[in-house]
This record gives C-alpha cells, sequence and structure tokens, in this order.
C-alpha cells in the first residue's frame, strides 16, 4: 500500500536538535512527511495527546501512531522503511557501539555545551569549555574507528552516530559564536572537522541544519528568559 504524505507527520520546532534526528532519518529513507511546527512556549493538544509522558517534541505520527524520543524514532524509522540505507550497523557490536555513542552524546556531551552559554562566571565557562572538548577528543577516536577511513561514522553513508552527534552542530557553531571559543579545531579534531563539513552537505541534512545566524537569535531569547527566571524577586 502506498504510503501518503499525510501518513506521516513528525511534531516539532525546527530549532531543535531532536527534532532534527527524526527529519533527517525521514529524509535518508527518502519518506515524504508533514512537518507539524509547535509553537514556542507552548504545546499543542496533539502534542500532548500524543506524547502524555513526556510532552516533549519529537512524536513520529505514523498512520495514526505516535512514537517518542528522538533516538527510538530513528531506529523505529529504520526498521519501517528498509528499503533505503540502513541507519543502524548491521554487525551487532558496531551496533552496540554506535548506540553507546549516541547515549554518551545525548547525556553527557550535550549538556557541557549547554552549560558553555549558561556559565555566568568565567571559571564555570572555563570549564565547560574544557568538558566539551574533552568529549570531543573521545568523539575524534570514536570517528577514526567506526569510519574505518570513510567519510562518515556510518562508513560510507550517513548512519545512527552521525545523525545523534550531527543535530547538535548548528548549536555547537551558536556557542562557538555567542562564547568566541573556538570547539571543533582543525589541529585538535581534523577528523570531526571534515566530518561535519560533509554531514551538514548532505542532501538529507542540509536544508534542516538551521542556519547560524537564525538559530543564535533563538539562542538569546532562550538566555534572556533563563536570566530573568534565575533574578531575584524584587
Amino acid at each position: 500500500m502506498a504510503i501518503t504524505k499525510s501518513d506521516v507527520k513528525v511534531l516539532g520546532m525546527w530549532p531543535s536538535p531532536f527534532v532534527m534526528r527524526a527529519r533527517i532519518s525521514l529524509n535518508l529513507k527518502s519518506v515524504d512527511y508533514e512537518f507539524l511546527q509547535e509553537t514556542f512556549g507552548s504545546k499543542s493538544q496533539l502534542l500532548l495527546q500524543s506524547n502524555p509522558v513526556h510532552k516533549k517534541v519529537p512524536v513520529l505520527i505514523h498512520g495514526d501512531k505516535p512514537i517518542c524520543e528522538s533516538l527510538v524514532i530513528v531506529e523505529y524509522i529504520d526498521e519501517v522503511w528498509a528499503s533505503g540505507p540502513s541507519i543502524l550497523p548491521s554487525d551487532p557490536y558496531d551496533r552496540a557501539t554506535a548506540r553507546f555513542w549516541a547515549a554518551y552524546v545525548s547525556e553527557k556531551w550535550y549538556p557541557s555545551l549547554k552549560g558553555i552559554g549558561a556559565a555566568q562566571e568565567e571559571e564555570a565557562k572555563k570549564a565547560a569549555v574544557e568538558q566539551v572538548e574533552e568529549g570531543l577528543a573521545l568523539l575524534e577516536e570514536a570517528y577514526e574507528k567506526s569510519s574505518k577511513g570513510k567519510d562518515f561514522f556510518g562508513g560510507d553513508e550517513i548512519g545512527y552516530l552521525d545523525i545523534a552527534f550531527g543535530c547538535f552542530l548548528g548549536w555547537l557553531r551558536v556557542i562557538e559564536k555567542l562564547n568566541g571559543v573556538k570547539l571543533l579545531d582543525q589541529t585538535k579534531t581534523p577528523g570531526l572537522v571534515n566530518w561535519a563539513d560533509k554531514f551538514c552537505a548532505h542532501s538529507a541534512v542540509k536544508d534542516v541544519m538551521p542556519e547560524t545566524d537564525k538559530l543564535a537569535e533563538i539562542a538569546k531569547i532562550l538566555a534572556a528568559k533563563l536570566r530573568g527566571a534565575a533574578a531575584p524577586p524584587k
């Protein structure tokens, strides 16, 4: 049975790196989908119904079935649309390794990256930058092992870890721009620098990767809200 565009929907917001994971995966599999933008600062009834546990984007709606959590969505897309390129590695060890690093990026590395933007004191910012750089050094090693000399973590084609990590490149550039730091550096992480260029230029990625300046405006709004929440009451 033919799948129409209305059969596949993504609930999300364009600045979200987690939403990007779902969109890149669908693009890789050449699946047409409808992108339903959530309004910044509010949650639609459809989102609350589709993800009553976390009430967060992204949500993939396939037919009338909602699938939640970005990496769960990526795996679902890979299994359902088997005709396109495989996203998860076929080898069990490679698959386990990709899942390990994807969890590391989401749970450890990305919070450190956000920590740079949230840091009020210079010392705190310096510590957060060091954490991010240590993580990038580890990911540089992981890239060398996983890519086996090819362009991507997944080899010749974008794979699971490329999507899990690459979705944060827009925010990494924003952090670099707004904080006057260079995180992806040709001398320290040459593999990742070249990988990032190829990833962002890929046909499945380039139309969903946000422009740095546009994303920087969102970052400024978020930072102002955080400062407002942290300010002592008058």
